[in-house]
């Protein structure tokens, strides 16, 4: 019997499976010989250590062995009698450290196991089919070792890599050189992933690892950022990525692309996918959408998102070995079971490296591509320089937390979601609103005004201290048609700002919002808009280096979603050099960072699973198949349609159910499934309830406006520290405090401003400055200056004052201004100076104001004295006596 279910498996199963990989089945013939074997499968071939089930032929030369199994067998165990009959294969002329045969199958029909045994490390895989004969012969022409070697020896020392972009690299070489297949590389967002992996592709093909690369993104607007990156990295002197390889692509939009995007990227001929050709050297950038359609048609696209369908993309037949290397870019996406199966089943196809890019790796996402091979954490690109840290604003509004409680004759609009029809109304009784209801079935526009008048004083301030406006994203609860959150912002901050409407735009998918990729450039590229309103279009892929202010008016509930939402303020400036940090408004009390604050490197969230539908829920209990559970989530779903049906939905159920009682029906249902099953099953089975239960009319929705609330808002900063913690002024204030007190002998500039001020110098700021700022707790000027601002309120305060003070309350507090005037009083006064030693004496005056300090290095480096003759010059104004002059300015600026 079990023969016989073998025999049936390979007839039904592997022969078609074999076949379509171009393979010609044929049973041995003792007297055919070996040199007439082409792309053959010959079954029940002899060897010394037995039979092989399929020898698999290709120009007189055994490459194969296939062992095959039942369907009731698993195919992975068995790759090692496959590994017998390779080893007896002695009539093959080809010999791998006793192997006959390079390339070993086993299979029951269903699931393909294969190994490569020519290297001493080799490792088995699974892979979705077959070979073809072309790309078994293409591989015995490769020589993996010698192309890794090669690769080792490449310099990598392209100008523009930053050290851990190198580190990077280093490690995914690494593992692929020891035979891995599937890696994980996790960097922070901002921290350039897309460039490393761009001269990552170029050392692979330049070594010969890998020659056809196929680069997946989601969505075509990143696929022309990708392409872009291709042809603009210069690998070689004066030589584009393009120009020495080929680059291909879909068919781009006219949105998708940059105004400023006038490369002209070439379509992908169809036959380097159908068939692939061992000269060929490529990338190929494509939408995991597209891709998904040449593999497995229109179908299997609906599970993916809301990108449009390309119209030109046709279900091919590509096989497996169409490329040798793939980049999953953002490969956390696939919130659903169903989208994480299709990016799954997408990848799976292909037999090649595979190597997942993410800023936040989530469980399932590493759990595909097995280990993360390098990691970038965000803490780390903010503690070398890449990246900028965050401030945080904890903003509290009543309504944000305890949602709305609406009183007896208190008037109200009311809104009808369908028309977008509003009338008033008096309410005749109490109602209450939860704070998770707020913008979902009612809102507050007095409160959302409040929220923005709070974050405007921030914005005015921000202005006035760096001169220019902070450009502010604000994440909305919701952009839905007639009640929209993200609608009432863009029009309560237009009159809060008082900028016109160019100066806040909202930015989403709706189809209200004109050519939206173009207004995300607008909003990255130019001054205006400076303020953007959206719900989660630009929570991720967007790079936008000047962002300062990022406003959650939204709750979120996944990790991934918030870290990304949070990446889109990480990047350094572009136009303003100078920005050193950006600032989060948590509209919810400072709950939503709570929430996430104990956020890890891998993110344990699984993908939303897809509801079942109802109709599989009854045909489970009908199959048996956990009933009891089943019969539980159905009285659920009963119960919910009962709160959610119309007055017209009960009549309809009533040709099934007495009175159209559904929720009767879901607290009678397990009784009556006990005593009655095979009827009462009958009618829960008839396809007109089925799809009643689907489609029944729903009751009409309200949306209320809470005009007549008012919100208690109020803001306070929080300042983090280098682990994430957060803090109050005065409770940053005090660490510093117990900082000085307790470095006072360890830290040298501590000890010379608080008992040795004539030992004070430029190398005792710089070295004050370093260790303050690389302390636990981040003791940064500006995180310094910003908490005696917020408790003494007094702006700039120099960092000399800071320490005097945190070591003895009772020192005042002066700007660096203040105190430079105050240093030239106690050192200039009484004396006399020339006009010319006087014009010295401003300039030194300027600089001590941005410094602190000044030595006499600084007269033959720092512009503002070597331009007028340095120090040469101004010592002989001073008749020599320069030095002893800066050493009494600089004892006086640290008293």
């Amino acid at each position: 019997m079990s023969d016989q279910n073998e025999r049936k498996t390979r007839r039904e199963l592997i022969d078609p499976a074999l076949k379509k990989a171009g393979w010609e089945i044929e049973a041995f013939d003792p007297r055919k010989p070996l040199s007439d074997c082409d792309r053959c499968a010959v079954t029940e071939y002899p060897t010394d250590n037995g039979p092989a089930d399929y020898a698999l032929c290709v120009g007189g030369k055994i490459l194969g062995i296939v062992e095959a199994k039942k369907v009731t067998l698993g195919p992975q165990n068995v790759l090692t009698q496959a590994e017998r009959y390779s080893k007896g294969a002695t009539a093959s002329s080809l010999n791998f450290n006793g192997y006959r045969v390079p390339f070993i199958y086993s299979t029951n029909g269903e699931v393909i196991w294969h190994d490569d045994v020519r290297s001493p490390s080799h490792r088995s895989r699974k892979v979705a089919h077959f070979h073809t004969p072309e790309a078994l012969t293409e591989r015995m022409e490769q020589d993996f070792d010698a192309a890794c070697a090669r690769l080792q020896r490449t310099p990598n020392a392209h100008e523009r890599l930053r050290p851990y972009q190198i580190e990077a690299n280093q490690a995914i070489e690494k593992a692929i050189a020891e035979r891995k297949r599937q890696m994980l590389v996790a960097m922070a967002t901002g921290t350039g992933k897309t460039f490393t992996m761009v001269n990552e592709v170029y050392r692979l093909m330049k070594s010969g690892v890998a020659r056809r690369i196929l680069f997946l993104v989601d969505r075509r607007a990143l696929a022309a950022q990708a392409v872009r990156a291709f042809a603009s990295f210069e690998p070689e002197p004066n030589k584009k990525f393009d120009k020495i390889y080929e680059v291909y692509s879909q068919r781009f939009r006219r949105e998708d692309l940059d105004d400023a995007q006038k490369f002209d990227p070439k379509v992908l001929p169809t036959s380097y996918l159908t068939d692939p050709q061992p000269k060929l050297a490529f990338v190929y950038v494509c939408t995991i959408q597209r891709m998904t359609i040449n593999l497995f048609g229109r179908q299997a696209i609906f599970a993916l998102g809301d990108e449009a369908v390309d119209e030109d993309a046709d279900q091919l037949e590509i096989p497996i070995h169409a490329f040798d290397l793939i980049i999953a870019d953002e490969c956390h996406r696939g919130y659903t079971s169903a989208e994480s199966a299709i990016w799954r089943k997408t990848l799976d196809h292909f037999d090649a490296i595979k190597v997942g890019l993410t800023a936040t790796p989530a469980a399932h996402t590493s759990a595909y591509f097995n280990e993360v091979v390098y990691r970038y954490e965000y803490e780390r690109a903010v503690r070398e320089g890449f990246l900028v840290d965050y401030d945080v604003v904890k903003l509290h509004s009543d309504v944000r937390m305890n949602g709305i409680f609406l009183k007896e004759g208190e008037e109200v609009g009311m809104i009808d979601p369908e028309s977008g029809a509003e009338t008033m109304d008096r309410l005749e009784d109490q109602r209450e609103f939860l704070a998770a209801e707020v913008e979902e079935k009612v809102t507050s526009p007095q409160s959302n005004r409040m929220i923005l008048e709070e974050i405007r004083k921030y914005a005015l301030e921000h202005e006035k201290r760096y001169g220019r406006f902070p450009k502010t994203l604000i994440f909305a609860a919701n952009d839905v048609p007639h009640t929209s959150h993200a609608d009432q912002l863009v029009n309560t901050a237009r009159d809060v700002f008082g900028q016109g409407d160019s100066f806040v735009q909202k930015i989403t998918g709706s189809p209200t919002v004109d050519r939206p990729l173009q207004r995300i450039r607008e909003f990255r590229n130019r001054k205006l808009p400076a303020i953007a309103v959206t719900v989660d279009m630009l929570s991720t892929g967007v790079d936008i280096p000047d962002l300062e202010y990022i406003v959650f008016l939204r709750t979120v509930k996944s990790r991934i979603l918030f870290e990304q939402m949070m990446g889109r303020g990480t990047r350094k400036g572009e136009n303003y050099p100078d920005k050193s940090h950006f600032v989060v408004f948590d509209c919810f009390d400072g709950t939503l960072l709570e929430y996430f604050k104990q956020a890890t490197a891998i993110t344990a969230e699984p993908p939303e699973r897809e509801p079942r539908s109802i109709a599989q829920v009854i045909d489970d209990i009908w199959q048996n198949r956990d009933r009891d559970y089943n019969i539980r989530c159905l009285v659920k779903r009963l119960h919910r349609i009962d709160k959610e049906m119309s007055g017209e939905a009960r009549e309809m159920f009533a040709a099934y159910i007495p009175g159209g009682d559904i929720g009767g029906l879901a607290r009678e249902l397990p009784r009556r499934l006990r005593e009655d099953f095979a009827n009462t099953m009958a009618f829960l089975r008839d396809k007109g309830f089925q799809d009643l239960l689907l489609t029944y009319p729903r009751k009409p929705k309200t949306f209320v406006v809470a005009y007549e609330t008012t919100d208690n808002v109020s803001s306070s900063w929080l300042i983090r520290d280098g682990k994430g913690h957060e803090y109050k002024p005065e409770d940053y204030l005090s660490a510093f405090a117990r900082f000085v007190r307790e470095n006072r002998d360890q830290i040298r500039a501590i000890g010379i401003l608080l008992n040795r001020p004539k030992d004070w110098s430029t190398d005792a700021l710089d070295e004050l400055r370093r260790k303050l700022a690389g302390a636990p707790e981040r003791y940064t000027l500006e995180n310094l200056q910003r908490a005696h601002e917020l408790q003494y309120h007094k702006a700039l305060v120099d960092i000399i004052s800071m320490v005097k003070h945190a070591a003895r309350e009772q020192e005042p507090l002066f700007t660096a201004d203040e105190r430079v005037k105050l240093a030239f009083v106690k050192v200039t006064s009484g004396r006399t100076f020339s006009a010319e030693q006087r014009k010295w004496l401003d300039r030194i005056r300027d600089h001590l104001v941005e410094n602190l300090s000044i030595d006499r290095e600084d007269f033959d480096t720092i512009p503002i004295f070597t331009l007028s003759g340095g120090w040469g010059k101004a010592n002989k104004v001073f008749e020599n006596q320069l030095e002893p002059l800066l050493k009494d300015l600089n004892e006086a600026i640290a008293l």
